[in-house]
């Protein structure tokens, strides 16, 4: 199992650096912004497990940010702490209005933050981890492992199994071969140039063994020249 990531989001370096080293410490995996534009960027290209949020940033609050992501259906389940020194009832109460999952003031305990952290994992990816992928007729069940295309048992490996995964949970984007291998195998384990294309080759000839299916769903996983592989319902 991989390292939940998390992504840091505070313009103060000595504070990204001490909570960097506290998540390390408490076997997450770190990255940091310190904009609230590096912070969408980064959210973008590299999604986070869970975001650490202060409220006071250069160019744009974190409220603002938090606000932007909850509104996007595509960022919208993605869990936030806001980390702030504004200790007010009416800033708490605006912060969880607007979707935040939990509220820390300044200074914290580092303790508290990574309990606090662990406690939201729990609670939203449990929740994520059981619900039930569809794309058309195609339908991922993860509590029973079971793959379904109209109705008709879809079989398929384990490895397979967590690239569909991956990509029904990151639609129509383009993810390089390391970045693949990262979600799927883990960013410490060694993989051969070609694995992560001998894999992406046996999940298309899975998808397409279903006959007579209304539409080719092995079309959905489409190589990118020079990028890697997008999972889309749109024409390449």
């Amino acid at each position: 199992m991989t390292e939940p990531k998390i992504l840091i989001v505070d313009d103060e370096p000595a504070i990204r650096d001490m909570i960097g080293i506290t998540l390390d410490l408490a076997g997450f995996k770190s990255t940091a912004a310190e904009t609230a534009q590096q912070a969408y960027v980064d959210i973008v290209d590299n999604r986070p497990d869970l975001i650490l949020l202060d409220w006071m940033l250069p160019g744009g609050s974190g409220i603002e940010l938090a606000r932007r992501l909850k509104r996007d259906e595509l960022t919208a389940d993605l869990p936030i702490i806001m980390l702030t020194a504004k200790t007010s009832e009416d800033n708490k109460v605006q912060g969880l209005d607007v979707g935040v999952d939990d509220y820390v003031t300044k200074p914290f305990s580092p303790r508290e933050l990574v309990a606090r952290i662990r406690a939201v994992l729990r609670r939203t990816t449990g929740n994520q981890q059981d619900k039930v992928l569809r794309v058309f007729d195609l339908q991922l069940d993860p509590s029973s492992h079971r793959i379904t295309i109209e109705d008709r048992s879809v079989d398929m490996g384990p490895t397979e199994f967590k690239l569909l995964r991956f990509f029904m949970t990151h639609q129509e984007k383009v993810f390089s071969r390391d970045h693949i291998q990262d979600q799927v195998w883990g960013s410490n384990v060694y993989l051969e140039e070609r694995t992560v294309d001998v894999h992406i080759r046996r999940l298309r000839k899975a998808l397409s063994s279903v006959e007579m299916a209304s539409i080719d769903y092995s079309s959905l996983v489409q190589t990118v020249r020079g990028a890697g592989y997008r999972f889309s319902v749109k024409p390449c």
